[in-house]
């Protein structure tokens, strides 16, 4: 890694840092984590929802895309193999290609319009239970490891905040 590059990513993590520090609420936290995302990892679709687990809903709280994903928009998960991996086992979502897409996704019409060919969902769990997703579609044709890394942690940072929006909602 050059050292131009490694000084500007030293300078990103600083400034998200900064940001989250200074964040009077979960929607400030969003906000900064979103930037934060999409500047290390390029144009995409990025949302962070809450997970309802007794309705099995997922609301959306935070979309770098909110004519096509509104926040405050909620979507039923009935059982699959997704919502088993991600939802209730806790465990990260890679979907790489179409077929890939339009076998988890009811709305893969709006992610192909949006450019988006692959997923990374990450769960955000608290005490050893799912309480939100942190999703990045981008144009990929596969996911390299240090992108995969990049965006747990970046989902790590977005977790604490899907805990306090949870917390004021009662």
């Amino acid at each position: 890694m050059s050292l131009l590059r490694t000084a500007s990513l030293v300078a990103a993590a600083n400034m998200l840092c900064d940001q989250l520090q200074q964040a009077s609420d979960p929607g400030a936290a969003f906000d900064a984590i979103g930037a934060a995302t999409l500047q290390a990892l390029g144009p995409g679709l990025l949302t962070i929802n809450a997970w309802h687990a007794g309705p099995a809903q997922i609301e959306r709280l935070w979309s770098s895309h909110p004519s096509a994903y509104p926040v405050g928009g909620r979507k039923s998960k009935g059982d699959s193999p997704w919502r088993r991996q991600l939802l209730e086992r806790g465990e990260l979502f890679v979907g790489e290609g179409d077929a890939a897409l339009a076998a988890v996704f009811d709305d893969v019409q709006v992610i192909r319009e949006l450019g988006c060919t692959a997923v990374v969902n990450v769960p955000l769990c608290y005490q050893s239970r799912v309480t939100g997703t942190f999703n990045y579609l981008a144009d990929r044709s596969a996911w390299s490891p240090a992108e995969l890394a990049a965006l747990r942690v970046l989902a790590a940072l977005a977790a604490a905040a899907v805990r306090d929006w949870l917390a004021a909602q009662g």
